[in-house]
């Protein structure tokens, strides 16, 4: 079950929203994910349908004091009275009770939200590992994928050489942190490395510096490298018409499959394939284009 515990989101947030532990320190609490199916993970106070987090601004801290029993009852994750106003003496007293977490932040309430909701978004998000080598090109998160000893790190090696960002190599935690959109970051332990046969272990930022990894990438392109059987044909389109794609975590992702051979420059075919990409973000296809050009030139034929 995906959770945070409310003391690690107190921690991680405590600079950002000047978070003070006012109440309820031994509640050993946690926001669970589950909790989204039934009511917001966070929000402005609502008794109806209460929230894993209930935030009251100024306004809600001055009627609240009647509504105290009703508001813990739900059994909050926390309490978090923004504004700047003193939390009210008996919502003190009930969370002291009941433990609790009750916090105050002198930030204004839509701030304290926002902030929570994207630091909640991302501490929840669906998690899972995938194998390749995770690179910044260009811009784009691009996964290179393709079965063990493929040539994916030295790909990435001369990608990197190339100015371009390593973000994970072997192995890349991938998060669903919005409907629609994949972050990829780096497991800690790998973090800067990247392993290439016949050299080993090397680490990117010692030997390229800072510039040549990222923290994180949104994942947008996935470059499968495709190593045909010996002795059989390359089983990838020449012209594909129809667009590769891949689902991870419920989103769809746009792959596309590079054959591998000797003389090949894969680092050139993954760069044109993420201007390509770019320019299809724009409303550009390429292949579209050409279609229309040779519909237009057959129309004409026709006449």
């Amino acid at each position: 079950m995906l959770q945070v515990n409310v003391a690690r989101l107190h921690d991680d947030n405590r600079e950002a929203l000047s978070l003070a532990w006012v109440a309820g320190r031994e509640g050993g609490t946690t926001v669970r994910r589950e909790a989204a199916q039934a009511a917001s993970l966070i929000g402005h106070l609502n008794l109806t349908h209460p929230n894993s987090i209930q935030v009251i601004g100024a306004y809600e801290a001055g009627i609240v004091g009647g509504f105290v029993d009703k508001l813990l009852e739900s059994k909050p994750a926390a309490v978090i009275v923004a504004d700047g106003v003193a939390p009210p003496r008996e919502l003190v007293e009930s969370a002291t009770r009941t433990r609790t977490p009750l916090f105050t932040s002198p930030l204004p309430a839509p701030r304290v939200i926002e902030r929570l909701a994207r630091y909640l978004a991302k501490a929840l998000a669906e998690t899972t590992e995938l194998h390749g080598v995770f690179m910044d090109v260009l811009g784009l998160g691009v996964l290179i994928t393709g079965e063990s000893g493929v040539g994916k790190s030295e790909l990435g090696l001369e990608l990197i050489s190339r100015g371009h960002g390593l973000v994970a190599d072997d192995v890349v935690e991938v998060s669903r942190i919005a409907a629609g959109a994949l972050e990829g970051r780096c497991p800690p332990m790998l973090m800067d490395f990247i392993e290439v046969r016949g050299l080993g272990l090397l680490n990117i930022r010692t030997i390229f510096g800072e510039t040549a990894v990222r923290r994180k990438m949104k994942l947008r392109l996935v470059a499968h490298l495709a190593r045909p059987s010996p002795g059989q044909r390359d089983p990838t389109e020449r012209l594909p018409l129809a667009e590769l794609s891949e689902e991870i975590l419920g989103v769809t992702v746009r792959k596309v499959s590079i054959p591998v051979a000797a003389g090949r420059n894969l680092a050139v075919l993954v760069e044109a394939a993420v201007r390509n990409e770019i320019l299809k973000l724009r409303g550009i296809d390429s292949t579209a284009e050409f279609l229309a050009r040779q519909a237009t030139q057959m129309e004409k034929g026709d006449n």
